[in-house]
């Protein structure tokens, strides 16, 4: 009982550092949610406004109305889906054929995967314009879309390091039954890593969701602009919306803590799942 009651006042502590912790980091959060409701000048008033005196609820369609805003969500989802199919498809082969299969060289080729995550993305950034530039992949989302569909080094460590884990009993029972490779990954393995997959599928939707330099480069053509490149445009040298911009960007935000929050427990379990074994 004594060791009990010592530890209550430390657990006490632990939870009020935890709770100013969190305040802090919704504070950001808060003040975002209080402009997106406020008109121009409370936004910068003075002494500052807690809450608006008049919930502006307006400002939420008013975005749509600005700019075509609908049609950036439906772009972005366009990149999100695509680039989600592309690394489910090839980073689970990928890692599948490092883990799994025994040939010559694996480790080798595994080794310069994980050594890819060492080159910073601005080393790469020029030399792979260029190339897009010659194939004519320049103004289309193929620049945002292909590059998935060719592995993640990040991801491939997860899954490789899982799939390590799993006894090779399955598959030599499966191959006595007559199973091919393929059908052992996608009926043994997978069902095995679904924590890893939903942390792939969470990074790549946060990743691709929130990518503004990548829009940025290739793409022109207003039509063709996502959420990042839809919130720059309410920004400009003469007029700024300021109380329109919060609402976009609370328009843009929502989908990520929605995603976050159904599937954190899988996002940390595959964490926690990946990386176990060396």
């Amino acid at each position: 009982m004594s060791a009990r009651a010592k530890t209550k006042p430390g657990r006490a502590l632990i939870y009020v550092a935890l709770t100013l912790g969190a305040v802090f980091c919704l504070l950001p959060f808060a003040w975002q949610l209080r402009s997106s409701l406020m008109t121009m000048s409370e936004i910068f008033s003075y002494p500052p406004k807690a809450i608006p005196a008049e919930a502006q609820w307006r400002n939420y369609p008013e975005v749509f109305r600005i700019i075509p805003f609908g049609r950036y969500y439906g772009n972005t989802v366009i990149l999100v889906a695509w680039n989600i199919i592309g690394v489910l498809f090839s980073n689970v082969a990928i890692a599948f054929a490092l883990a799994r299969l025994r040939f010559k060289g694996r480790k080798l080729l595994f080794a310069l995967s994980i050594g890819t995550l060492m080159i910073p993305n601005s080393v790469t950034m020029i030399p792979t314009f260029i190339e897009w530039s010659w194939l004519g992949g320049l103004n289309t989302f193929l620049p945002l879309i292909v590059p998935s569909f060719f592995g993640n080094a990040f991801f491939i460590f997860l899954l490789v390091q899982f799939f390590r884990t799993i006894p090779f009993d399955y598959d030599e029972a499966a191959l006595i039954d007559g199973a091919s490779y393929p059908r052992i990954m996608v009926q043994i393995i997978l069902p095995m890593a679904r924590p890893i997959i939903a942390v792939m599928i969470i990074f790549t939707f946060l990743n691709t969701w929130n990518d503004f330099m990548g829009p940025l480069l290739y793409l022109n053509d207003s039509k063709l602009y996502t959420l990042a490149l839809g919130l720059k445009s309410l920004l400009s040298s003469y007029n700024s919306y300021w109380h329109l911009l919060m609402a976009a960007a609370m328009l843009v935000v929502m989908p990520l803590v929605i995603v976050f929050f159904v599937g954190q427990k899988s996002f940390i379990a595959g964490l926690t799942m990946g990386g176990i074994k060396g």
